[in-house]
């Protein structure tokens, strides 16, 4: 009896094995997003083809007007923009902007980008040059609180 309880927690423990390996391949469900010039819809449609077919691929979606491919999904960003890139022959970047109310000053330089779809600046936060101009100091935002309509203790002179 005992070789079979040997032999049994043997296998069992090379089960295990596999079962935690699998689990640390597993990669996050993310969502990648992705710039990439999009001129007609064949660009759009070979844009789309490129991550169709990747393993861990749950959903794509391209925009045209914003020249923006998103990707969800249990993938790895790095592998998923190298993808596009062999792929399609075009140049193509992780998504380099945010919403315009994101961005406390959206109008300082390097922020505001000319080229950015409507409604979008550039992310201040993640450079580490233009943060602090696009941040406000604690004086800055003490006088904006002062006069702000939100404050109840706001001065009522305006």
């Amino acid at each position: 009896m005992g070789f079979i309880a040997l032999f049994s927690e043997i296998c069992s423990a090379i089960d295990g094995r596999r079962d935690r390996r699998k689990m640390m391949k597993k990669k996050q469900f993310q969502m990648v997003e992705i710039k990439i010039r999009l001129d007609c819809e064949g660009c759009e449609r070979r844009a789309r083809e490129a991550v169709e077919g990747m393993k861990g691929v749950s959903r794509v979606e391209v925009e045209r007007k914003l020249n923006k491919l998103t990707v969800w999904g249990h993938v790895d960003p790095k592998k998923v923009l190298r993808r596009v890139r062999y792929r399609t022959g075009k140049v193509a970047e992780p998504w380099p902007y945010v919403p315009y109310d994101m961005v406390y000053r959206p109008y300082v330089a390097g922020v505001y980008d000319k080229k950015a779809p409507p409604g979008f600046v550039r992310n201040a936060v993640a450079d580490p040059v233009i943060a602090p101009l696009a941040r406000a100091t604690s004086a800055e935002e003490r006088y904006v609180a002062a006069f702000s309509d939100d404050n109840p203790n706001a001065c009522s002179v305006m």
